[in-house]
C-alpha cells in the first residue's frame, strides 16, 4: 500500500521526530537500516492553553515527512515515533489528535508518542535497564528497570532543574551580585565576567525579568562559571554543588544494583551541558562514584532523534520493550482505527499564542555556549516540565 504523500511502489520506512526548543528534527530510516540526513523546521512547536499545539506540529511535520519519503523512494511508513519536550505535562492534545491525523495524512498505522527524555534514553542506552541524565539549559534524570519508569527533576528553572545550565548560570550571577554588594559568597572574577557580557549588573533585573527566554539567558552564563573555576573557589564550588544535584537525580532514578551483577546497570550522560568539560565532569564523576558505585557509566550511543528513529523501528517490528506510561510513552498500535472513528474535523492551526514559544524540557543536543548580551542569547532551552 502507498501512504498519502508516498511513492507508489516505493519501499517502506520508519520516521523519527524530535520536537525541542530549536524546532522539529525529522529523520527517515529505510528498511535495511539506512537513515536519511535530518530535516529541521524553522521554528519550535508552539504551546498554548491546551498544551503542545498539535496542529502546529502537524503542519510542520507532514511536509517534512513527505519530502523525506519522496527523496528516499519510500512509499509507506511502517511506524512513527515522536519525542516531544513537555509531553508528560503538556501532551494531552498530541495524544488526542496526532494518531488520527497522522493516519489520515501519512497512512501511519503504528505510532509512539513519548517525552523527549524517553527518546533520549532510547538513543543513549537502547532497550536495556539503566538511567540517563539529560542536561542543557534544564536537567532531568530518567531510569527504568524495563517494568516502569522513574524520573527526577526536570521541573523547569523556577521549581527545579538543579544542576542544569540555567541553575549554574543563575548561581554564577548571584555570586557576581554578592561581590557587587559586598555580601559573603561573592566572586569578583564572576562579577567582571558578568559586566563584560551584560553591562553594569545593576541593570540585570531590567534586562532579564521581562524576557520570555530567561532560562536561556541564565544558561548562557554557565560557561563563564566553568571558565573561572580553575582560579576561583566560588565558581568551583558552584560546579561542585551542581554535580551533587545531578548525581542525586541520577541516584533517584537508577535501578537498584541489588539483583544485578556489577556493571550491569548503565548510566549515560547526554546533552550540551556536559560539553563544558572537566570543571564540571571532575566533580560529577566523583559524586556519581560515591552515590552509584554499582553502576557502569557509558557514553551515550546517540541523541534523542537517534532514539526516536530506533523507537519507530522497534515498534514496526513489535519489538518495543520499553515500558508504556501514559505520561512518558504512549503507543497506538493501529492509528488508522482512530482515523476511521474520528469526526474527521482534522487539526487546524490555532494561530499565535501568548507567552514563550520555545521554552522546553530538558536539553537540545547542543552545547551550552558562551554568554552573549541578553538581546541575543545563543542557547535553545528545553525548559518545560516533562
Amino acid at each position: 500500500m502507498t501512504s498519502p504523500g508516498g511513492r507508489k511502489g516505493g519501499r517502506p520506512g520508519v520516521l523519527g521526530v524530535d520536537s525541542g526548543g530549536s524546532g522539529l528534527r525529522v529523520a527517515l530510516a529505510v528498511d535495511g537500516g539506512r537513515v536519511t540526513a535530518p530535516l529541521t523546521s524553522a521554528e519550535p512547536v508552539r504551546t498554548g492553553p491546551r498544551g503542545i499545539d498539535a496542529g502546529h506540529l502537524l503542519g510542520q511535520l507532514v511536509p517534512m515527512a513527505r519530502r523525506l519519503m519522496a527523496g528516499a523512494g519510500v512509499g509507506s511508513l511502517r511506524a512513527v515515533a515522536v519525542g516531544a519536550a513537555g509531553f508528560g505535562t503538556l501532551g494531552d492534545a498530541l495524544r488526542a489528535e496526532l494518531p488520527s491525523a497522522l493516519a489520515r495524512d501519512l497512512g501511519v498505522r503504528k505510532l509512539a508518542l513519548a517525552a523527549d527524555a524517553v527518546t533520549a534514553y532510547q538513543g543513549a542506552l537502547g532497550q536495556r535497564a539503566g538511567a540517563i541524565v539529560a542536561a542543557g539549559t534544564g536537567m532531568i534524570a530518567i531510569g527504568t528497570d524495563l517494568r516502569s519508569w522513574r524520573r527526577a527533576d526536570g521541573w523547569g528553572h523556577l521549581l527545579g532543574d538543579h544542576g542544569g545550565g540555567a541553575w549554574i548560570g543563575r548561581a554564577g550571577l548571584d555570586a557576581a551580585l554578592r561581590a557587587h554588594d559586598g555580601r559573603p559568597g561573592g566572586s569578583l572574577p564572576l562579577l567582571v565576567r558578568a559586566e563584560e557580557l551584560f553591562g553594569p549588573v545593576t541593570a540585570l533585573p531590567g534586562q532579564l525579568y521581562p524576557r520570555t527566554d530567561r532560562p536561556a539567558v541564565l544558561a548562557s552564563f554557565a560557561p563563564e562559571v566553568a571558565a573561572c573555576a580553575a582560579h576561583d573557589p566560588v565558581a568551583a564550588g558552584i560546579l561542585a554543588t551542581a554535580a551533587g544535584h545531578i548525581a542525586d537525580s541520577a541516584a533517584a532514578v537508577c535501578p537498584s544494583g541489588a539483583d544485578a551483577a556489577p556493571g550491569e546497570v548503565r548510566l549515560a550522560l547526554t546533552g550540551g551541558l556536559f560539553g563544558m568539560g572537566e570543571p564540571l565532569l571532575v566533580p560529577l564523576r566523583a559524586a556519581l562514584t560515591d552515590r552509584l558505585p554499582h553502576v557502569r557509566r557509558v557514553p551515550a550511543a546517540g541523541d534523542p532523534l537517534t532514539g526516536a528513529v530506533r523507537m519507530a523501528a522497534d515498534l514496526a517490528e513489535d519489538h518495543l520493550a520499553l515500558p508504556r506510561d501514559p505520561a512518558l510513552l504512549h503507543v497506538v498500535s493501529d492509528s488508522r482505527d482512530a482515523a476511521n472513528t474520528s469526526d474527521n474535523k482534522g487539526i487546524t492551526d490555532s494561530g499565535p499564542v501568548d507567552g514563550p514559544s520555545n521554552t522546553t524540557d530538558m536539553t537540545d543536543g547542543e552545547a551550552v555556549t558562551p554568554a552573549r548580551p541578553p538581546s541575543s542569547p545563543n542557547v535553545h532551552p528545553r525548559d518545560r516540565p516533562a
